[in-house]
C-alpha cells in the first residue's frame, strides 16, 4: 500500500506543478506542445513504480500494460524512461538520462516532483507510516533530511527551468521557517 505521502494527492500536486512549469516554458520551448500528454501522464503515474513500495520493474510493466492502448509506442517509451530515471537518488547516482527532444519534458516532471518534496508534513508522514517512527523521531528525521538533501536542491543545481528556480526559492524560505516551527513544538 502506498501511504498518503506518495498517493493520489501527491500525484495530483505533481501534475498541477508540472502543468505550471509546462506553461511557463512553452514559449521558450514550443516543441513541448507536442509533448504535453507525455508530461502529464508521467507526472500522474511517476510514483506507481516507486521502489520504496514495490518492485520497480513490476510497476513499470503494469504501467506499460495499462497505457499501451492509450498513447503511442514512442510516447510510452518516453513516459517509462522519465518515471524510471527521475528520482532524486537516481539523478544523484547516475545523472540525467539522454532523452533528446524530450529532455525538457523530463526536467518538467522531475522538477515538479522535487518541488513537492519541500513539504515538511509529507516527509513526517512518510517516516511515521513507512518507517514506523514516532512523531518525535519523524520530526528529527525530517529536519535532518531537509538539511542534508532538500535544502541543497538549489545549490546542487537540480532546477533548470525558470519556474522551478523561482518557486524553489520561495519554498526553500518557507521550509526554513517551517523547520524553526517544528523545532519549537517538539516534545
Amino acid at each position: 500500500m502506498i501511504d498518503e505521502s506518495h498517493a493520489l494527492k501527491h500525484s495530483m500536486e505533481v501534475f498541477h506543478t508540472a502543468s505550471k512549469i509546462y506553461n511557463s516554458e512553452l514559449k521558450k520551448f514550443p516543441q513541448l506542445e507536442k509533448q504535453k500528454e507525455v508530461i502529464y501522464v508521467s507526472a500522474i503515474v511517476h510514483d506507481m513504480c516507486d521502489k520504496k513500495y514495490m518492485n520497480e520493474d513490476e510497476g513499470i510493466a503494469l504501467i506499460e500494460k495499462h497505457f499501451r492502448e492509450m498513447v503511442s509506442e514512442d510516447q510510452l517509451k518516453v513516459i517509462l524512461k522519465i518515471i524510471a530515471t527521475m528520482s532524486y537518488s537516481k539523478v544523484k547516482k547516475v545523472g540525467y538520462p539522454e532523452l533528446g527532444e524530450y529532455q525538457m519534458a523530463y526536467h518538467i516532471v522531475r522538477e515538479a516532483d522535487l518541488l513537492a518534496a519541500y513539504d515538511l508534513d509529507r516527509c513526517i508522514i512518510y517516516s511515521m507510516f513507512c518507517e514506523k517512527m514516532s512523531y518525535q523521531d519523524s520530526v528529527a528525521r525530517t529536519l535532518d533530511l531537509f538539511q542534508t538533501r532538500v535544502l541543497k536542491y538549489r545549490s546542487d543545481k537540480l532546477f533548470v527551468t525558470s519556474y522551478s528556480k523561482n518557486a524553489s526559492l520561495l519554498m526553500h524560505r518557507k521550509a526554513l521557517l517551517g523547520m524553526e516551527d517544528l523545532k519549537r513544538v517538539r516534545f
